[in-house]
């Protein structure tokens, strides 16, 4: 099955106590747009962004969360989660977003974008969901969508097939990547394979394998 954009959103301006900008501001609150939008290398045209210092910006153009991992949450929680509701642009369907390689390139639309890695459940989510302890149930979901740069910029609309173009040999993959940096330390190793890594989080796995400093 050709995977496909389920929705494209945009975050509007929400002010509360749980946001995480020191005005009080965050985008979390993602809405669907009925139009075409333009996805650039700074991220997508129209959504406001809060905290800059940890969303946003070339590595973080792009958010993007699985239909179908919506739907685990939503039975989860015995409630309804709107396309958006995770603070993710791209809203997919039959796209491995899990599974995808940190690398790994897609053709969205008119755009082609790149995975780089795995979302980090913050206070702010906790906050905009109401449930107080959902970075621990998120981590062990283990679920947690995937960030993207922007690598030809071009109008993204629901619809669009999402057509993966090329998947990097190493296969190392959102989820491990989340995995080894939350609960399995034994997979830090691999990190060092993923050369398309941020290198922040490639020079975090040296440090933590390497151990204390003498």
């Amino acid at each position: 099955m050709t995977g496909r954009v389920a929705s494209v959103n945009v975050g509007i301006v929400t002010e509360a106590e749980w946001a995480g900008d020191a005005s009080g501001r965050s985008g979390i609150d993602k809405r669907p747009v009925d139009v075409p939008v333009l996805f650039h290398p700074d991220g997508v045209t129209g959504d406001f962004i809060g905290e800059r210092a940890h969303h946003g910006g070339p590595d973080k153009a792009v958010y993007a969360y699985a239909e179908e991992d919506a739907a685990w949450w939503a039975a989860e929680l015995g409630r309804t989660i709107r396309p958006g509701g995770f603070g993710e642009n791209l809203t997919t369907y039959a796209v491995d977003v899990t599974g995808a390689v940190i690398g790994e390139r897609w053709s969205v639309g008119q755009a082609v974008l790149q995975v780089t890695m795995p979302r980090t459940p913050c206070t702010t989510f906790a906050g905009f969901w109401g449930v107080p302890d959902l970075i621990r149930r998120f981590t062990v979901r283990a679920a947690p969508g995937a960030y993207l740069r922007v690598l030809r910029e071009g109008d993204v609309d629901a619809g669009d097939p999402v057509e993966v173009v090329h998947r990097p040999a190493h296969g190392v993959t959102v989820g491990e990547v989340f995995r080894a940096t939350s609960l399995e330390p034994a997979l830090l190793p691999r990190l060092l394979a993923a050369v398309d890594l941020p290198e922040p989080i490639r020079d975090r796995a040296r440090r933590r394998l390497a151990g204390p400093a003498s």
